[in-house]
């Protein structure tokens, strides 16, 4: 559907925009890559998070190796793994995001899925990007000992499907009026599953091998409090629309721990978050981060289906040849930015 309050070729839109950075199952093999190397901008941000990533730091050893995996691997269960999808897509979110600053375009506010909301917390200024990265390590190396679980997609609304969900399959996100993300243990999962088809509802799995956002998770996450108290913290230098509460983030917030160490293990709250970031005015959403899936659950939403907001990808949907991350990069900067749209964007 194209925006019916798109601006004609060649002018910019004029909207303010806020930026939304996704989280797991956005994930791909070589997400972004098609950039590296080409756009410096992007390129030094991510060279930046992936060193934080894997050098020594506040919490302990980091994760090797993610550079090679992002720009190497094609195996899709590599990247998926918490270890690398986690990671990855913080780093990917977090250049991307650089990369629309470099614009010249000053977000309102910042919307992170999942993961997506610690890039947005580094992007805001609440965490320096080596914090954040103690921050993401420590996430990771607790769930990769988490029990195999999983995550699903239904078409459905929550209360519509609660009956089928039994006590360890959960609802891990409300990411529109009628997409509701389920996880649970591996086991139980495929019961579940199984039940939600043979009652018609429309079942999508999502890429992961953990129950992100569920209680099972609370035993690997036990701790962790602890080690994120010790990293300093600052107040958001842009408004964060947290995806956990479906408000902005405010400066006590941000400086509780536990905030922080629940995310793992609490819903994600996208759709209410949405509908906060959109009450009461006209925006442009960005998606800095691999696929659409965010841009998509954007356009359900009655603001920009009237054409009053607009959904903008930064990336293509799906992974494909390099040129393509370039030429959807390049795409974008010319509906926010023209004069970059002749040439890569940070040139």
């Amino acid at each position: 559907m194209t925006d019916r309050t798109a601006p004609p070729a060649g002018l910019p839109d004029a909207r303010p925009v806020a930026l939304l950075l996704p989280g797991q199952g956005s994930q791909h093999v070589r997400m972004a890559a098609g950039l590296h190397g080409v756009e410096p901008v992007f390129t030094d941000a991510v060279e930046e998070a992936l060193a934080a990533l894997a050098a020594p730091g506040p919490l302990g050893r980091r994760t090797p190796g993610l550079r090679e995996d992002w720009l190497g691997s094609t195996d899709s269960a590599v990247v998926d793994h918490v270890t690398r999808s986690q990671p990855l897509l913080f780093a990917v979110d977090y250049a991307l995001g650089r990369l629309v600053l470099d614009w010249g375009v000053r977000p309102v506010a910042l919307l992170g899925h999942s993961i997506g909301e610690v890039a947005a917390a580094v992007l805001a200024g609440v965490f320096t990007l080596r914090d954040a990265a103690a921050l993401v390590h420590d996430r990771v190396t607790r769930l990769a000992d988490a029990p195999p679980g999983g995550m699903i997609a239904v078409a459905a609304a929550p209360e519509e499907i609660a009956p089928l969900l039994g006590d360890e399959v959960v609802v891990a996100a409300l990411n529109a009026t009628r997409q509701t993300v389920l996880a649970g243990p591996a086991g139980p999962l495929r019961a579940v599953t199984g039940d939600l088809r043979a009652a018609g509802f429309v079942v999508r799995p999502v890429a992961a091998s953990t129950a992100f956002h569920s209680p099972v998770l609370a035993p690997a996450m036990a701790g962790a409090d602890d080690r994120i108290a010790t990293l300093p913290v600052g107040d958001p230098a842009i408004p964060v629309m947290s995806g956990y509460t479906g408000r902005y983030l405010t400066p006590a917030e941000a400086k509780e721990p536990g905030f922080w160490s629940r995310q793992p293990l609490d819903p994600v709250l996208f759709r209410p978050a949405l509908d906060a970031l959109l009450d009461g005015r006209d925006l442009v959403l960005v998606e800095a981060g691999p696929g659409q899936g965010l841009s998509q659950l954007a356009r359900r939403h009655p603001a920009v289906r009237s054409g009053r907001s607009a959904a903008v990808p930064l990336l293509p949907a799906s992974a494909g040849p390099p040129g393509a991350d370039l030429a959807a990069v390049r795409a974008a900067a010319g509906r926010l930015r023209p004069g970059r749209a002749e040439g890569p964007a940070g040139v």
